[in-house]
């Protein structure tokens, strides 16, 4: 990021509009659309990555579904794993990402956005879009988790299905000694692949690693979860345990 907030206006530093507005790309003008420069982006490789077949493949969702068009591939013919469900929450992690995960995870340079033209704009909101979308294909991910679980439990589940109880669903599905090892798995490759060998592990970190850590253990794992209850609520519907 190449931008700084202004900090000696409060107003301004505490408005998540105006923090928004500073960590993603939106002051460039983009003719004939109202979108900031991210958005518009985002939305032009989904439209072009739906043309071949990106969003026929049941692990990949869109940010903007109106976007998609028809593919201009012959169709994969993937096989029918997942239950039919709407669950989506890629709104609510674009949301996180903006407003929690960048201002964590990148460097404050100390002086003012120098103009659109001295800016890495371009290659920020590029960034941006391909980091989104890994998170958003990792988290969906969560379906496929929930089916098996509930393949290999079916009465365990149909009964907090039947319930409503998610609560229960969310403690069923937790394993927080698997969640503790993928988080120190991370941290060391933050820690790794975020360090220039050349300078060292001490002067040389590219990257907050904790912020890193942060952002899979506040928003990344609590996504997925929810992922998976919300899929299995809708797990029973048309099927012979619907009530």
């Amino acid at each position: 990021m190449d931008a700084a907030i202004d900090l000696s206006d409060e107003s301004k530093a505490l408005d998540l509009s105006h923090i928004r507005f500073q960590l993603i790309p939106g002051g460039v003008k983009i003719p004939n659309s109202p979108l900031p420069l991210f958005d518009w982006m985002l939305r032009e490789q989904e439209h072009l990555q739906s043309l071949v077949r990106r969003y026929q493949s049941p692990d990949e969702y869109p940010f903007f579904p109106d976007a998609l068009q028809t593919p201009i591939l012959a169709p994969i013919h993937y096989p029918k794993i997942l239950h039919p469900n709407d669950v989506n929450v890629n709104e609510q992690l674009k949301a996180s990402y903006i407003e929690h995960i960048l201002p964590a995870a990148c460097r404050q340079l100390g002086r003012a956005e120098r103009g659109e033209a001295q800016e890495n704009f371009g290659s920020t909101a590029t960034c941006d879009v391909s980091c989104l979308q890994a998170l958003s294909r990792r988290i969906h991910f969560g379906k496929f988790v929930a089916e098996s679980k509930f393949r290999k439990e079916t009465e365990f589940y149909t009964d907090m299905i039947q319930r409503g109880d998610r609560e229960g669903i969310g403690a069923a599905i937790t394993d927080e000694k698997v969640e503790k090892k993928v988080l120190e798995r991370l941290r060391l490759k933050a820690k790794t692949y975020g360090t220039d060998p050349s300078i060292g592990a001490d002067d040389g970190a590219k990257v907050n690693v904790d912020a890193v850590v942060a952002m899979y253990k506040d928003w990344v794992i609590p996504l997925t979860k929810e992922v998976e209850v919300e899929y299995l609520m809708q797990r029973l519907t048309n099927t012979e345990w619907e009530k």
